[in-house]
């Protein structure tokens, strides 16, 4: 039964999310956010790389996914993007990780069936999908996505 770590970059907020996939029945193992300090962009960093280093630890998943970059208008927020990214994926690929990235778009149209959903229609079939009493915040949210995401490309219903 694998372990899927699905992880929602951001500088200010990184969402995490973690289910396991038992013959296509996808199972809620936890969630939630990495939150950092407006203390400077290297202490954020070393805050998202301990944060999910902890995860890891904690769940010992299987696979690591992550969002990739998307193009933005703001070249700033799209660097510290970048670095967020990296140093989630440092964190995996120094626990010996397999690496999957996968695009918003495609995240959007695997779990909700439309590439240009918003946060709120990926929020909802999050829940639906995974049964839970409540709707995890958008970060959290966003990283089970991720997640599903994993789970449904690669079809674990053989374990």
């Amino acid at each position: 039964m694998p372990i899927i770590l699905g992880i929602d970059p951001g500088s200010r907020i990184t969402g995490y999310g973690v289910i396991s996939d038992k013959k296509n029945k996808l199972l809620y193992l936890g969630s939630g956010c990495i939150c950092t300090l407006d203390n400077g962009l290297p202490h954020k960093l070393q805050l998202i790389y301990a944060g999910v280093t902890e995860i890891i630890s904690q769940f010992r998943p299987d696979f690591f996914c992550i969002e990739q970059v998307f193009i933005s208008k703001n070249a700033d927020s799209a660097l510290k993007l970048g670095q967020a990214r990296g140093v989630a994926i440092v964190a995996a690929a120094n626990q010996n990780l397999p690496v999957f990235e996968y695009a918003a778009r495609k995240v959007k149209q695997t779990v909700v069936g439309n590439g240009a959903a918003d946060k709120k229609q990926v929020q909802h079939m999050v829940r639906y999908l995974l049964k839970l009493p409540s709707a995890p915040n958008t970060d959290a949210a966003d990283a089970l996505a991720i997640a599903i995401t994993h789970s449904h490309l690669y079809a674990f219903h053989a374990y």
